[in-house]
């Protein structure tokens, strides 16, 4: 595939990276009153939000743009690019919705979508950092800077629960 200059599109790991933590974050906060929402709402929440944030990204990243005439066209491709941040919702989902299945509670399953959101950032920001042909300590920096932020999603979550 081309973008509108002719060259070759590529993964926007930046909006995977971003779509992870906001999945994260969406978890997180479903439970903030220490109940957490049923597994099939929290898919819901996740893919709907994911969405939502994807199209709202698209939007602003063509607008901001200006020189760029708004175009179907420039939407479309714009969209492909960016959907890693709509795309980043699905493995907490799928985590989320497979938990429920497998048996484990409304809680449990929060607790497996928002591992998975948080690993899923992690994998991302290392493939972004290898596609980038980073030195594999940097590599290792970029995986270890997400994991740090997720796992202040996941302290954020913990204290506000506990409340």
């Amino acid at each position: 595939m081309r973008d509108t200059k002719g060259r070759p599109e590529r993964v926007e790991f930046a909006g995977a990276v971003y779509g992870s933590l906001l999945a994260a974050s969406v978890v997180a906060g479903s439970a903030v009153d220490g109940t957490p929402l049923s597994a099939g709402d929290l898919v819901v929440v996740l893919i709907c939000t994911g969405v939502v944030f994807w199209l709202t990204h698209v939007y602003a990243l063509v607008v901001s743009h200006g020189t760029y005439a708004l175009t179907w066209r420039r939407l479309r491709v714009v969209a492909r690019q960016d959907w890693p941040v709509a795309q980043a919702s699905f493995p907490p989902a799928i985590g989320a919705a497979f938990a429920s299945a497998l048996g484990l509670s409304d809680r449990g399953a929060t607790w497996v979508a928002l591992v998975v959101a948080v690993a899923s950032q992690v994998a991302w920001a290392v493939a972004s950092a290898a596609t980038a042909r980073f030195s594999a300590r940097a590599m290792v920096l970029s995986g270890a800077a997400n994991l740090v932020l997720g796992l202040a999603i996941i302290a954020l979550k913990t204290l506000v629960g506990a409340h």
